[in-house]
């Protein structure tokens, strides 16, 4: 396998994530999305991936795209350990809570969506943290509330990490970046201290991949 990613991107770390999980090994290769105008603009990565997107996975031949679609794909071609529960409510419990975070909250925050704001709007950099503030808040204010009923365990939806914490701790990590306060979130915190002490969680973190600037 042939992972590209860039190692600020959420999307990437989610991968990177359950790659670990699984434990399985990708050979990596970086993708800049900043220098020299975005390598992911270039011709030769287009014709990899025609959204000019991170990440894409190279498999058996065969170019998969987006991160939804490259982790449905692991926990199908690689169900082990399992990263979606078996039953089908909480398979979707699960999905709604991981949706939220890559359809309400990721898109808004996306490299591209901020670099729009600085070109055609002239936002300074406190401008585009306001906007993050907003939207990234809203959002893990949801997930915290989705939560809130359920029975109390370690991570969100059992006694192991799964795809949810694989969702939830990139997102936690632009949370941070971006200065949202999440002080009124105890569960999310408590869930994402408890995947900061696993080793899958700490080697898939943005400071220690190869391409960290």
């Amino acid at each position: 396998m042939r992972f590209h990613g860039y190692f600020r991107s959420s999307s990437s770390y989610r991968c990177r994530i359950a790659f670990n999980l699984k434990g399985l090994a990708y050979d990596f290769v970086p993708v800049h999305l900043v220098r020299g105008g975005g390598e992911q603009r270039s011709e030769a990565y287009r014709a990899l991936n025609p959204q000019g997107l991170v990440p894409t996975l190279e498999v058996n031949g065969q170019v998969l795209t987006q991160s939804p679609a490259i982790l449905e794909w692991l926990e199908e071609a690689h169900p082990e350990p399992a990263l979606l529960p078996r039953d089908p409510m909480e398979r979707a419990a699960v999905r709604a809570f991981c949706a939220v975070i890559a359809c309400e909250i990721h898109p808004l925050q996306n490299l591209r969506v901020l670099q729009y704001l600085d070109r055609e709007f002239a936002q300074e950099q406190s401008g585009k943290d306001a906007w993050c503030q907003r939207w990234i808040g809203d959002g893990l204010a949801a997930c915290e509330a989705l939560l809130a009923n359920r029975p109390a365990s370690s991570f969100a939806f059992g006694e192991a990490p799964g795809m949810a914490e694989v969702y939830l701790m990139p997102q936690a990590y632009s949370a941070q970046r971006f200065k949202v306060d999440m002080s009124a979130m105890p569960r999310l915190n408590a869930i994402v201290a408890a995947c900061e002490a696993l080793p899958a969680f700490a080697q898939a973190h943005p400071a220690q991949q190869p391409d960290a600037e």
